[in-house]
């Protein structure tokens, strides 16, 4: 998923290589300013506020966003006893995050105080961990999930190809103008118009997970095959071409395109990880519809 997730260039799995006469360290990590206002919010207050920060992207870990001391509020921020290694990153001393007497976060923040030189972009900055937050802004507009990479990309395509779907003997979808959704770090994903589709088939089952990029995910069970499929019922309005439309498995059940069966490449398993996952439900509706109004400010 973009720069170091998934099968992304700085990832543990890289689905390509440089071309380089040496090899590469195993690990690189890369910081980059965001080019954004980002501001975070805490016990009703907003705890940060700049347009100053930089991205972190190391290794199978979502980009992670560090703030100056000069635009973390003043008094929030209380050193811990803690301190931990960072393999790359050298010493790290945790803070806790008191907005009120009664709104502390235990392990809120940290920040490397022992950087190497060539780590130096990020000395005297604060990162802030995303779950501890009440919420995390881009000017008004709540992120969900975590800091968005901006090397993630998503494009979607008309295709006039015939995918079939099966499970044993049943024909379970069959359409000639699915949409194939290209995102970074993934095989192409294929989605079949509701009308293409036999619903009978399709049994919804209780898990959502979420997507900083596409919204909220619902699944399909096809018989004994689970989790065979999924849906973005309401996705966000820069993926509203897959509204309500399904994307099938290959590792679960048989998907052929032109005759041609597909297969789930190594590295693409989706797998409920980090903090995009098991967020409430609600806490995310919410997030939509003010982002959907957008007549509506963030709180004040």
């Amino acid at each position: 998923m973009g720069l170091s997730w998934q099968q992304g260039p700085l990832s543990t799995g890289a689905a390509g290589r440089f071309l380089v006469p040496e090899p590469l360290p195993k690990r690189l990590l890369y910081v980059e300013r965001l080019r954004r206002r980002m501001r975070v919010r805490f016990g009703g207050a907003w705890v940060a506020d700049s347009e100053n920060v930089l991205l972190l992207f190391e290794p199978a870990r979502y980009p992670v966003a560090y703030f100056p001391e000069a635009d973390i509020a003043s008094g929030i921020l209380e050193r811990t006893e803690q301190t931990t290694q960072h393999a790359d990153l050298g010493p790290t001393s945790w803070y806790s995050v008191r907005a009120r007497a009664e709104h502390v976060a235990a392990r809120g923040a940290w920040q490397h105080t022992g950087l190497p030189a060539h780590a130096s972009d990020l000395q005297g900055r604060i990162a802030f961990a995303w779950r501890a937050m009440d919420a995390f802004y881009e000017e008004d507009e709540r992120i969900v999930g975590h800091a968005a990479d901006p090397y993630h990309r998503i494009d979607i395509r008309q295709a006039s190809r015939n995918l079939v779907v099966r499970h044993g003997d049943r024909v379970v979808a069959d359409t000639k103008r699915p949409l194939v959704l290209y995102e970074s770090g993934f095989a192409p994903r294929w989605y079949v118009p509701r009308e293409d589709i036999d619903e009978a088939t399709l049994a919804p089952v209780k898990l959502q997970t979420f997507c900083p990029y596409k919204g909220l995910c619902s699944y399909f069970s096809i018989g004994d095959a689970r989790q065979a499929a999924w849906s973005y019922p309401a996705p966000y309005p820069e993926v509203r071409r897959i509204s309500d439309m399904v994307s099938f498995e290959p590792d679960v059940v048989t998907v052929q395109l032109d005759g041609v069966q597909l297969r789930l490449e190594p590295g693409q398993s989706v797998v409920p990880h980090g903090p995009d996952r098991n967020l409430d439900v609600e806490e995310f509706a919410r997030a939509q519809r003010v982002a959907a109004a957008g007549h509506e400010a963030a709180p004040n």
